[in-house]
């Protein structure tokens, strides 16, 4: 099968790729010209695991392109799928911008031909496919065609994984041609059994949404009890796993730290809270998890401040990891985004490491940081080190020879990756999340 996928971003690269993985053939397009030479050059734009060998075999057998001539990768394409960025508004009221959609779907369709059926991959409010068959049908009136959505699930750090082996797949669409057509798209899945969910469009366009604000909702839980482990002194990692081993409840997203981030949790709740109001209702359980989130991070700084006797002026402080979570490059609304000024603000110096995150961060942090070749050289003469991310590296460090780097022997653990007993044992004072 011919398929265009409009946007090479995170989505539209790691979808594009996969496509042609499972043997269709898969032309991706971008305005952005510097972005495809690097891709014709078998650079890959972002980090993640996996995609850079998966591009260059698919590029290599023919089945995977990359262009900016979008009238010829939508000629004769049987399905093109739009995945461009659906970023928060730029007033700040919480709304998705959807810019780049109503964009695509104008320039798509003095192309459309033969039927084709034009496919929402981004996540986008409840209402958006019909206003893109509204515009694709102003523009080009003889186009036959179907608006389908057909929402994404990928995890930053394991997406290849996720698109080859999916929990489910969900396609809205209101006609038998369309069903058809995304069916034999993900027919590579028929043999592992992969639940198709069919739904209204309407429907699957809230799916991801709602999929989203419920971990989120259940991150903003965790952490909440984590705080009140604090104050009473218990241990909000037996009490995961305490419940979390209900069925009911499962123990996945019950892992507390400084706030959830990145490129879906926190827009895509901001958005579903819009769409509630714009429809006269109230989704006070999510507004909640916003809230709750946002104090989270207010309480991190406030950890860390206390950890440094009540001030941070003058403290050298080494941060490790800087993303919102390992196996990405994706600093998106990472706590470290919030916490670090905060810091600097009043006084701090921060020396800091990551993996794959330092360039992104050099754009969205203060000039002022350190940034580090490794974890020890950013803990050389600190007063205090923050796991700020679970990076594997930072799960098995020497802290002997942590600890002989720096001025003083602080550990903050902002993801619990250590057991309080060991860190205690080579002479640091420690706390994590929940842990007193």
């Amino acid at each position: 099968m011919k398929i265009t996928m409009i946007g090479t971003g995170y989505v539209g690269l790691v979808t594009g790729t996969c496509f042609a993985e499972f043997g269709h053939h898969v032309t991706c397009v971008d305005k952005l010209s510097g972005k495809i030479e690097r891709l014709l050059r078998g650079e890959i734009p972002i980090y993640e695991p996996g995609l850079e060998e998966l591009v260059a075999k698919n590029t290599r057998e023919g089945r995977l392109g990359f262009t900016t001539n979008l009238g010829e990768a939508v000629a004769g394409a049987e399905a093109v799928f739009i995945a461009v960025g659906t970023p928060s508004s730029r007033r700040g009221d919480g709304y998705a911008d959807l810019t780049y959609i109503y964009d695509a779907s104008k320039e798509i369709a003095p192309f459309l031909k033969d039927y084709t059926v034009i496919v929402d991959k981004s996540t986008v409010p409840v209402g958006t496919a019909r206003q893109v068959a509204r515009i694709i049908k102003e523009v080009n009136p003889e186009a036959d065609f179907d608006v389908a959505s057909n929402p994404e699930f990928l995890r930053e750090g394991a997406a290849i994984a996720d698109f080859m082996r999916p929990d489910r797949v969900v396609i809205g669409v209101e006609s038998d041609r369309a069903e058809s057509l995304l069916r034999t798209v993900y027919q590579p899945l028929y043999l592992q059994e992969t639940p198709i969910v069919k739904t209204t469009i309407e429907t699957a366009e809230l799916t991801k949404y709602a999929a989203n604000a419920f971990l989120a909702t259940k991150i903003s839980f965790i952490n909440e009890m984590a705080l009140l482990c604090d104050a009473i002194g218990a241990d909000v990692v037996a009490l995961a796993k305490g419940i979390g081993m209900d069925g009911r409840i499962g123990a996945k997203f019950l892992h507390p730290g400084p706030g959830y981030g990145g490129s879906c949790f926190p827009k895509d709740t901001m958005a579903l809270m819009r769409i509630a109001q714009e429809n006269g209702e109230s989704l006070r359980v999510v507004e909640a998890a916003i809230e709750a989130n946002g104090a989270q991070k207010a309480k991190m700084v406030k950890k860390i401040r206390d950890m440094l006797g009540g001030s941070e002026a003058g403290k050298t402080i080494a941060v490790l990891g800087l993303t919102f979570k390992p196996e990405t490059d994706d600093m998106r609304d990472s706590p470290s985004i919030t916490i670090i000024p905060a810091l600097l603000e009043k006084g701090a110096v921060i020396r800091a490491h990551d993996p794959q995150g330092v360039e992104e961060a050099r754009r969205l942090l203060p000039d002022s940081i350190v940034y580090t070749e490794n974890s020890y050289e950013a803990c050389t003469g600190a007063d205090a080190v923050i796991v700020m991310t679970e990076w594997n590296q930072y799960r098995a460090l020497d802290l002997e020879r942590l600890g002989s780097l720096m001025k003083q022997k602080i550990f903050i653990d902002l993801r619990n990756v250590y057991q309080p007993e060991l860190i205690k044992k080579k002479g640091f004072t420690y706390t994590g999340v929940g842990r007193s």
